[in-house]
């Protein structure tokens, strides 16, 4: 790969590979984990070996997404990405957690080159195990903030954000002009059944305003379908995958720890956002 290449975390310059270190003019070395990700996150006051998701959410992640609930969600955006971005392009999946939608987008847009980044070091650690076994050779990844992307200015023909941080100054800083910004984020009755177990008054959820003074939006579209859960375990790697995860009452993770049947309201809602 390495159409777009890294840049330094620490001074801004260009990344070059030497062996197994990504190294700058200045010197600052990093070095490449045997699963072949490079770990370029030093964001000042975080320790890197803790940001992001632990082994357990990754794992949660890992066992729930391999069963296919949002597969659908995934060729959606695999498609969207496709109609926003041509053979070469330079496609970046900022927030890509454990590599599911990363990996798939690899595999269904072979012709393009894809990047994943993620603050969680055991995240992207299981990116590699999901490329090394789908044979995917056109996507890389990076331990990294979406708020300091570790790419060079203007770089990127589209970024895709999956219930990501949305970065309206660093993503513009980093798309080409024209490029495209891929938003994906819950519709108003997405996981309302799930809410309806755990809280006495559950909600639909609110539109998102993200503040893209740097975008225009270009197009949106809304997926929606259920999906059975068949387990209790199902059910509690989804909880876990959650924001619900942080701040549910003790009454509501009981009645959840009840159910090993659900039927759940999968909704999403796939923005693309243009480059001013």
């Amino acid at each position: 790969m390495g159409t777009i290449g890294y840049i330094c975390p620490v001074c801004g310059n260009e990344l070059e590979r030497v062996q197994n270190s990504y190294v700058c003019p200045k010197r600052h070395s990093f070095d490449i984990a045997r699963k072949g990700y490079v770990n370029l996150l030093t964001t000042s006051g975080r320790d890197p070996s803790k940001a992001g998701d632990d082994a357990d959410m990754v794992r949660a992640r890992t066992d729930f997404l391999d069963i296919g609930h949002y597969e659908r969600l995934a060729d959606a955006v695999a498609d969207t990405v496709g109609r926003w971005s041509s053979s070469g392009s330079a496609v970046i999946d900022s927030g890509c957690g454990e590599g599911y939608y990363t990996v798939r987008y690899a595999q269904q847009l072979t012709d393009r080159e894809i990047y994943g980044i993620d603050i969680s070091k055991r995240a992207v650690a299981h990116c590699m195990t999901r490329a090394h076994a789908a044979g995917a050779s056109n996507c890389e990844f990076a331990v990294a903030s979406s708020y300091a992307l570790p790419f060079p200015d203007h770089c990127a023909d589209v970024i895709v954000s999956t219930f990501a941080p949305v970065v309206d100054k660093e993503y513009a800083r980093v798309i080409k002009e024209g490029g495209a910004l891929v938003v994906v984020s819950p519709s108003p009755r997405h996981l309302y059944e799930l809410k309806a177990e755990l809280y006495e008054h559950p909600y639909e959820n609110s539109p998102n305003s993200y503040g893209l003074d740097s975008f225009t939006e270009a197009d949106s579209q809304t997926v929606e379908y259920t999906s059975e859960l068949r387990s209790q375990k199902e059910i509690a790697d989804l909880f876990m995958m959650t924001p619900y995860y942080y701040k549910t009452p003790k009454e509501g993770i009981e009645r959840l720890k009840k159910l090993d049947r659900l039927a759940l309201t999968c909704g999403f809602v796939i923005q693309v956002f243009t480059r001013k």
